[in-house]
């Protein structure tokens, strides 16, 4: 071994004097050393464990698999894979979707007060059927329409032509009444009242030569022309919810359209729903109040089918007898419906305020609504249930059910006599 200079040993000494004079940490310092040592060593392991910790839980980088109803996901590296990022490129931090509350659903009335508007409506027309002319002098058909619908405000009797129409609530399916012959479309205010307070937008019109208050141009044999003044009528009325000046602006759902008429009216509207002569695609549903199928249309009926029908037929009626019903519901197809009014006259259950009616009200509602609205409930409880307000037996079934008449004798003796007359003369 190398023996030391003197030199070197006088440094060692010079080092070894200079620590002895150097003072000693005190023991709280060295507790504090410790203490900062331990603290940056769990941080060490903490940093060393964050990306094992979020390769086993299937963080970014690590391969995954989700399980979305039986199907995995697919990343672009293939089947069960997620593509790992670039390297050098910034992870992408997840975070969680903000859950959102659902939109609660507008509670929609099941009543509305109602507002009428009048209509003349000018249908282009031969010279030889014409009712009138244009301010051009070209001829036309006039047809004075009366229109009921929804608008906002409590429902009541009667109408409010200042209350703004419910066009938060629609649009509303359409339903156009077609009236007897030789009478007034107020007659039947009470109906129509209904159908509009129930959330359906109403059209009403006036056929040429039919109006009461013109007796000298009554004419029944025009008839004829009535089935494409209704489809005039019906074009009209959807033209009207595209206007932006009309008070219907955005209230009818085209979509929904239904017929119902009376007497002739009834015939006028099985003519649309059923007869080749005629037929409209654009009809969902029909009522026919004491109607009949004329062969002055041409064409036949239900040969292409036909919408869902209700047919209503009072077995006092002598104008349109029972039979004329019948012939109507047994040879349209299902779906079909029967309402029958004993012993009711031609039509008295159809403007006559009292049980009566308000039991047509209920029916035509109930098939309405389920036919055009797609509510059943109420069809299906009026089935269950038999009867209505005014004795009427709601039915469904192939054929038309027994019908019979009752009466009185002169000693107060209630005769009731079934229906034996099978033939319909037509309208």
């Amino acid at each position: 071994m190398a023996r030391q200079s003197s030199r070197e040993i006088r440094q060692v000494r010079r080092d070894f004097e200079r620590d002895l004079r150097r003072p000693r940490p005190s023991a709280a310092t060295y507790r504090r050393r410790r203490l900062f040592a331990f603290i940056a060593l769990v941080v060490a392991l903490l940093a060393l464990s964050a990306p094992l910790s979020s390769t086993l839980s299937g963080g970014p980088g690590a391969p995954t698999t989700a399980n979305t109803g039986g199907h995995k996901s697919h990343g672009s590296g293939g089947p069960g894979t997620q593509t790992a990022p670039p390297t050098g490129s910034t992870p992408t931090t997840t975070t969680t979707e903000r859950r959102t509350k659902p939109k609660k659903r507008r509670h929609v009335p099941t009543s509305f007060a109602v507002a009428s508007t009048e209509m003349t409506l000018e249908e282009p027309s031969s010279a030889s059927i014409e009712t009138g002319t244009t301010a051009s002098g070209t001829p036309v058909r006039t047809l004075p329409t009366l229109v009921l619908y929804p608008t906002t405000g409590t429902p009541g009797p009667g109408t409010n032509s200042a209350a703004p129409p419910a066009t938060q609530d629609g649009p509303f399916p359409l339903v156009v009444f077609s009236q007897g012959f030789d009478l007034a479309t107020s007659s039947y205010l009470g109906m129509m009242q209904a159908w509009a307070q129930a959330g359906y937008v109403v059209a009403a019109p006036t056929y040429p030569d039919t109006d009461p208050n013109v007796p000298s141009a009554l004419n029944e044999s025009d008839i004829v022309n009535h089935p494409a003044d209704l489809k005039f009528v019906i074009s009209s009325m959807l033209g009207a919810a595209t206007d932006q000046s009309s008070p219907l602006h955005g209230l009818i759902d085209a979509s929904r359209i239904a017929l119902i008429g009376h007497s002739d009216g009834g015939d006028v509207s099985l003519a649309l729903a059923a007869d080749s002569c005629c037929q409209d695609p654009q009809i969902r549903a029909a009522v026919i109040l004491s109607g009949a199928e004329l062969s002055s249309f041409g064409g036949s009926y239900f040969t292409a089918g036909s919408p869902p029908l209700l047919i209503a037929q009072g077995t006092g009626d002598t104008v349109n007898v029972p039979a004329c019903s019948v012939q109507i519901y047994n040879a349209a197809p299902d779906p079909k419906y029967y309402l029958n009014i004993p012993d009711a006259t031609h039509t008295e259950a159809y403007i006559s305020s009292g049980p009566m009616r308000d039991g047509v009200v209920q029916a035509t509602l109930a098939f309405l609504d389920d036919y055009v609205k797609g509510k059943p409930a109420a069809l299906n409880a009026l089935l269950a249930a038999g009867t209505l307000p005014g004795g009427e037996a709601l039915s469904s079934g192939p054929t038309a059910p027994a019908l019979s008449v009752t009466s009185t004798t002169t000693t107060g003796t209630t005769v009731t006599t079934p229906l034996t007359n099978t033939f319909c003369q037509g309208a």
